[in-house]
């Protein structure tokens, strides 16, 4: 599977601390490897169909959607990205 990073994302990232895109990274690659990672705790967006989210940690979090052959990554932060557009 192919990674895209939408824009927004992109800038939330470079945002993080060094720390926490580490973490991130390490998620990323189980993600690519298994979607069903028990420490990623994928699960669908409520009232966002095709919208999933995971976990970083405890205070972080990422949105993604799949597609045919990409994983498009949407939105990364704490529980605040729920909230943006």
């Amino acid at each position: 599977m192919k990674v895209v990073y939408l824009r927004p994302f992109a800038k939330q990232y470079k945002k993080l601390p060094a720390s926490v895109r580490e973490k991130f990274d390490r998620q990323l690659r189980r993600l690519v490897k298994d979607p069903q990672h028990p420490s990623l705790r994928a699960r669908k967006m409520v009232n966002r169909e095709e919208v999933w989210e995971a976990r970083i940690d405890i205070q972080y979090r990422f949105t993604f959607q799949f597609n045919d052959k990409d994983i498009v990554l949407r939105s990364i932060g704490t529980h605040e990205i729920y909230r943006e557009k």
